[in-house]
């Protein structure tokens, strides 16, 4: 039995210390002891603007990262999706968990006639805006911010048409109602759906514990995803979708570039052999600024500005 106590940091939401207490679980099956510690991130303290408008990458992760460097806690849990690709100096990458559904869902307050009308949809992320703008131009987009359970109730408080999410956090603390419809043609954000956890670098302890969660489909396919975000330099600023796929002996993959007002898209999909996978990302969001996405990217950056 291991003697040392893992601390493990945590947004203080009900999604995340779900997640971290599934972490604390697979940990302490392993012969870890393990403790939980919470913290509120700056991002669920700033519910006034849209993400994009506060100008920080990792707004949901800083505080965890900070928490780690003054060693209050060993390891950090987080949706992998809210991950800056470029990690703090002294921190990585220690396991990623086998990924939960990945799908973007519509959850509606009465019914779905207003597909075919005017309708007013919900959500803070600048990519389901702008891919819900590219498939129903007629219809007008407002901003959601809070913890799903903030996000939800906001739903029933308004009179909007309905709000996106991504499924895995409703179905990890089961509050995913009846009233939803999976949104397959949405490509999800990178890493959508998974857990990743961080340990410092010098952390021997820590990073051998963890490193035995990782599941390597997962960290392959998020990998490539991240990879592509990386290249088009996305962040929390521009509209970029990405989603590989392990099939047996080859991953598929699907990536996207829009414009805010989603007029504008540029797609790539592809399947390779999957000793192919390490600059897959790279090379399909290189195919994606060579047909347009570099000065997309420009306009994007220069209308975050404003």
């Amino acid at each position: 039995m291991a003697e040392k106590t893992i601390k493990i940091g945590t947004r203080d939401s009900e999604l995340a210390l779900w997640q971290a207490k599934t972490v604390e679980k697979l940990l302490n099956d392993l012969g870890h002891k393990t403790e939980i510690v919470a913290v509120k991130a700056q991002g669920d303290l700033l519910l006034d603007k849209p993400l994009y408008e506060l100008g920080i990458t990792g707004i949901f992760t800083k505080t965890l990262d900070i928490a780690m460097i003054n060693s209050q806690i060993d390891i950090a849990v987080h949706s992998m999706k809210d991950v800056p690709t470029a990690l703090p100096i002294g921190i990585m990458q220690g396991a990623v968990l086998k990924r939960a559904n990945e799908k973007d869902i519509l959850v509606y307050n009465d019914n779905l006639n207003f597909l075919d009308s005017e309708a007013t949809i919900a959500t803070g992320s600048l990519r389901r805006q702008a891919m819900w703008l590219n498939k129903y131009p007629n219809h007008k987009v407002v901003d959601l911010r809070g913890n799903v359970n903030t996000r939800m109730q906001k739903l029933k408080d308004n009179n909007w048409n309905g709000a996106i999410f991504a499924a895995a956090g409703l179905e990890r603390i089961n509050i995913k109602p009846e009233n939803f419809i999976d949104l397959n043609w949405m490509i999800p954000a990178p890493a959508q759906g998974a857990m990743v956890i961080h340990a410092m670098q010098n952390d021997e302890f820590c990073k051998e514990a963890v490193a035995e969660l990782n599941n390597l489909e997962t960290d392959i396919c998020t990998y490539i995803e991240r990879q592509f975000l990386r290249t088009l330099e996305g962040g929390c600023t521009a509209p970029i979708g990405a989603l590989a796929i392990f099939n047996e002996d080859e991953i598929s993959f699907k990536g996207i570039l829009l414009s805010i007002d989603g007029k504008q898209k540029i797609e790539v999909e592809k399947i390779v052999p999957i000793e192919e996978w390490k600059k897959l990302g790279y090379n399909l969001a290189q195919e994606i600024l060579t047909n347009g996405g570099t000065e997309l990217m420009k306009n994007i950056k220069d209308n975050v500005k404003k």
